[in-house]
């Protein structure tokens, strides 16, 4: 059973609200001082492992976090596509772009990541 408190209730919030993914520092500066630094990566961290958001890592290497729309508490999977604008900075993600990876048959795939990077609608 998943501890509800308030700063995970309204982090979850911001998340869930949020267009794109949002990075640790944008999530701690939307808390309004809520919630330290600490105790909001350790949310995100339960967040992540109850398959309620998903993290992509941006083109500079920044993690980010994103609602899972698709996911249910026991399957967590996001082979879509991920975009990371190199202007403005933000990640989006669109759900009904996928992937479809042959590898060779002894090669198992457990998780993937695919993050193109460009302009977005905004900064094109």
């Amino acid at each position: 059973m998943s501890r509800n408190t308030v700063g995970k209730s309204k982090i979850l919030e911001i998340i869930q609200s949020s267009p794109i993914a949002l990075s640790h520092a944008t999530i701690q500066e939307q808390m309004k001082g809520t919630c330290d630094r600490v105790t909001i990566y350790r949310i995100l961290e339960r967040l992540v492992k109850e398959n309620e958001i998903h993290r992509i890592v941006n083109v500079n290497g920044v993690v980010n976090f994103a609602a899972c729309k698709s996911c249910s508490h026991s399957s967590h999977h996001h082979d879509h596509l991920h975009f990371s604008c190199t202007t403005c900075g933000e990640l989006t993600c669109f759900e009904d772009q996928s992937v479809d990876l042959k590898l060779p048959s002894n090669f198992i795939i457990q998780e993937y990541q695919l993050t193109v990077a460009g302009l977005c609608g905004k900064c094109s």
